[in-house]
C-alpha cells in the first residue's frame, strides 16, 4: 500500500496547498524571512492553527532534502483529521457505546501507527490526539497501522484535557494508564468510555489524569516496571473488549 508525499517544499506549493484543504501538520519557516509571500503563507497557517516553526537555513535544507525550499517547508498529514463530532456520529450509527482511545502526546510513530491498528481491531469507534508535542499522521504512522488509518478516524484537538471535559459532559466516562492506579480488572470500564494513554517517558500528564474519572494499572510481574505505549494501550483496549462482551 502507497501513501500520499507528506514533505512540501516552496512557497507556491505550500500556499496552494493551504488554499485547497490540505491538512498541514508543521509548518518549517526560515527564520528572519518576513516578506509579502511567507506573510500570506502564514496568515494561511494560523487559519488552521498549524504548528510554525522557524528554523535556520542548514535545518531547512535538511527537510527540504537540498530542494529549492525558498524559504519555507510544510508537511501534510498522511489523512485527513476528523471533527470529534464524526467519531461520536459513527458510534451512534453502530448502535454501540462509545469507545474512544485519546493519547497525551504521543511522539513515537511507529507507536501512534500501532495504536490506530489496535484501536481498530478493539472496535474502538476513533483515537483523539493534540495538536502539539505530539506526532502526526506521517507516512510512518500510515504505514505502521498497516491499513487502519483508513478505517478508524482521527481527530486532532487543541486541548486534551478540554476534550475530556467536553466529553464527559457527553455521559463518558475517561480511565487512564498509570501504574499506581487500580488493578484493572478490579475497574468497571463498561459503557461509554474514554481511554486515555500518556507520553512514551512521561505518562499521563497530571492536569489530563485530573479529569479522568479512574486510573487503571497493568499488574507487572518482572524485572522492569513499564511497557511500550502502543503494548499497554492493546492490554487495557482489550480489557475494555472483555468487559464489554460479558
Amino acid at each position: 500500500m502507497r501513501y500520499e508525499e507528506l514533505t512540501i517544499v516552496g512557497r507556491n506549493a505550500v500556499l496552494e496547498a493551504y488554499r485547497s484543504g490540505k491538512t498541514i501538520d508543521r509548518l518549517f519557516i526560515l527564520d528572519g524571512c518576513q516578506d509579502g509571500p511567507i506573510k500570506s503563507i502564514t496568515r494561511e497557517a494560523k487559519k488552521q492553527d498549524t504548528i510554525i516553526q522557524f528554523v535556520t537555513k542548514e535545518r531547512l535544507s535538511q527537510l527540504a532534502q537540498n530542494r529549492s525550499h525558498q524559504g519555507v517547508v510544510a508537511f501534510a498529514a498522511a489523512y485527513e483529521y476528523v471533527e470529534v463530532s464524526t467519531i461520536l456520529k459513527k458510534a451512534e450509527e453502530k448502535g454501540e457505546a462509545p469507545f474512544l482511545i485519546l493519547l497525551d502526546g504521543i511522539e513515537d510513530p511507529h507507536n501512534l501507527g500501532a495504536i490506530i491498528r489496535t484501536a481498530n481491531l478493539a472496535g474502538a469507534h476513533g483515537v483523539i490526539i493534540p495538536k502539539r508535542r505530539a506526532v502526526g499522521l506521517t507516512a510512518t504512522v500510515a504505514k505502521t497501522s498497516a491499513g487502519a488509518i483508513y478505517h478508524t478516524p482521527v481527530a486532532k484537538v487543541t486541548n486534551i484535557a478540554a476534550t475530556i471535559q467536553e466529553l464527559k459532559e457527553k455521559g463518558i466516562w475517561f480511565v487512564c494508564a498509570d501504574m499506581g492506579g487500580t488493578t484493572m480488572y478490579d475497574l468497571n470500564l463498561t459503557g461509554p468510555i474514554g481511554l486515555v494513554i500518556g507520553n512514551e517517558g512521561e505518562g499521563v500528564s497530571r492536569l489530563v489524569k485530573e479529569k479522568c474519572d479512574m486510573i487503571a494499572s497493568i499488574p507487572m510481574n518482572g524485572d522492569i516496571d513499564s511497557l511500550n505505549a502502543s503494548v499497554a494501550t492493546g492490554v487495557l483496549a482489550y480489557e475494555i473488549v472483555r468487559q464489554r462482551l460479558r
